[in-house]
């Protein structure tokens, strides 16, 4: 019998702008050092440049990017008898969620030589053609668990 209570799930405001739960995870994500509001211009300067690209609604796109980034699967290393396998686990949409927001950050940082917003503009205008690093990863992601279905 656990001697801690469970943790209570984390319930996040709506952001002022778009009025969405996963935008503020976003800008949570993107945060550093509790630099909140530099993380907010970051996102709200990308929004701006999809906009400005694209004529669309930068909302629609951001949800866009973060469906076609998501995983369905991940790969969970399972030592068993002595030898390590890659086990496919199934994901939560939350969890799924959380994964397209670090990857579509981590590879917007890894881009360089422009500032963070025009990255992050560039990696969801990608992500959301079915193109890009984060793109790529899921795609990496799903045939790995494909070759490791056994398990």
């Amino acid at each position: 019998m656990p001697r801690r209570k469970r943790a209570q799930k984390k319930t996040y405001e709506p952001d002022l702008v778009y009025n969405s739960r996963v935008v503020t995870r976003f800008i949570n994500n993107l945060m550093r050092k509790g630099k909140k509001s530099t993380a907010e211009k970051i996102f709200y300067s990308a929004m701006d440049i999809i906009k400005e690209k694209t004529g669309e609604n930068p909302i629609d796109l951001f949800e866009k990017a973060m469906e076609s980034v998501g995983p369905q699967v991940m790969i969970k290393s399972r030592r068993i008898g002595g030898a390590t396998y890659q086990v496919p686990l199934e994901l939560s949409p939350n969890k799924r969620e959380d994964t397209a927001i670090k990857w579509l950050i981590l590879y917007s940082k890894k881009k360089s030589g422009r500032p963070m917003a025009q990255r992050l503009a560039e990696e969801m205008l990608d992500a959301a053609k079915g193109e890009g690093a984060a793109f790529k990863k899921k795609e990496d992601t799903h045939r790995m668990a494909e070759a490791n279905k056994a398990f």
